[in-house]
């Protein structure tokens, strides 16, 4: 026995090894089935089988590992113990089989792909049995008691119906072995029961989109050659890339800290002097941080309306300026109001007209004079000349 096992677990890997590299792999949801069985046996002792026979109904659960190997569970009840008792159509026991289930066409045939229209399953497994007692009080299935080891042993004659071959109609011969001896288990014909099933079972669909098992899409040496030879020359142009990048990374922070750097300087506007412009001497004096005119310097601007005045094509450009001590925004908006102060001075007070005068805010310097102050003023350019 244990050499009979032996073999069949060695089978069973050489099974799994040959048909496991050549389909799809499967979720533990996939190749799953239920189906139900119906039939008669009959005591194997008994040389009247035909007179014999009792009825038998089952359930069976089971799945498919590879295309050639599954295990199953079968409950199966039995209506009758002929030629003990008659039946009268109630349970006379019920029995509880694991069985290991190996398609003989596809471990021989292989897989073609999907299941052929024909195939051929050998089944073999362990159960338990447990009969009722008759008023008799003989039982059903076992010598000794009322529950058994059992043994099953089959063969499935499957016809695969439909397109999309998710149903099975198979025919099935069995031998079922009661284990108990009187001290043992043993297989004995003379407590067997021979029988014989037609079943329907139903595979549930599958994760790759069919009721089977489906064949990978292998791939040859030279395409994976080729496939690998790509990758390396992708790999390699975004190495590249990586490099051009990281190289344009450095350029963009150089001409960034170069910014900052011109940013944080401080700048006066430059203000492009119009070649035909004709500079006029009177300036107009401020106080440290005023834009207002002193008295004393209505002088100078009194000047330049006297000059406009005999004049009249002249145009005066008034251009405000602030020393450089201070923050340049603050300088800068201070020329612009001593440059207006001035303009405003000419319009209200002179009654030059608007038009013919500009102000400008040059902000700091210290270019105009060698003292500080003397470089809060304001000028004038006639730019009409």
């Amino acid at each position: 026995m244990k050499k009979l096992f032996l073999m069949l677990a060695v089978a069973a890997f050489s099974a799994q090894t040959m048909t496991a590299q050549t389909v799809e792999e499967s979720t533990n949801f996939d190749n799953w089935f239920i189906g139900v069985n119906g039939g008669v046996q009959a005591p194997a002792r008994n040389y009247k089988v035909l007179k014999n026979l009792n009825p038998v109904a089952g359930l069976r659960v089971g799945r498919f590992f590879t295309p050639a190997l599954g295990m199953s569970i079968e409950g199966s009840a039995f209506f009758g113990d002929k030629p003990l008792e008659p039946c009268d159509g109630s349970p006379k026991g019920f029995n509880l089989t694991f069985l290991g289930m190996a398609n003989l066409s596809n471990w021989l045939g292989g897989y073609p792909g999907e299941p052929r229209a024909f195939e051929t399953y050998f089944l073999a497994g362990l159960g338990w049995a447990h009969a009722f007692k008759f008023n008799s009080g003989k039982t059903i299935g076992t010598r000794d008691g009322h529950n058994a080891w059992t043994s099953k042993v089959a063969l499935d004659f499957v016809f695969n119906l439909g397109s999309a071959k998710a149903v099975q109609l198979y025919i099935e011969p069995y031998m079922l072995y009661a284990l108990n001896g009187q001290d043992h288990l043993e297989y004995n014909i003379n407590s067997a029961t021979l029988g014989g099933l037609v079943g329907l079972n139903y595979k549930f669909g599958n994760s790759n989109g069919t009721h089977n098992f489906k064949i990978a899409e292998l791939r040859d040496q030279n395409e994976i050659d080729g496939l690998n030879s790509k990758i390396n020359e992708l790999r390699a142009s975004l190495n590249d890339r990586d490099a051009l990048l990281s190289a344009k990374d450095g350029q963009i922070r150089d001409l960034q800290a170069a910014l900052d750097a011109c940013n944080s300087r401080p700048t006066e506007p430059i203000y492009v002097k119009p070649a035909t412009a004709t500079n006029l001497q009177p300036t107009v004096l401020f106080r440290k941080g005023k834009s207002t005119i002193d008295a004393a310097q209505y002088a100078p601007i009194e000047l330049i309306a006297s000059y406009m005045k005999n004049h009249p094509e002249a145009k005066v450009e008034i251009k405000g300026y602030a020393s450089p001590e201070g923050s340049l925004e603050l300088n800068q908006k201070l020329s612009e109001d001593r440059a207006n102060a001035v303009k405003n001075a000419l319009i209200k007070k002179y009654k030059i007209a608007a038009n013919r005068l500009t102000a400008i805010g040059c902000g700091p310097t210290d270019q105009l004079f060698e003292e500080i102050e003397f470089n809060r003023v304001a000028t004038f350019n006639d730019v009409a000349k």
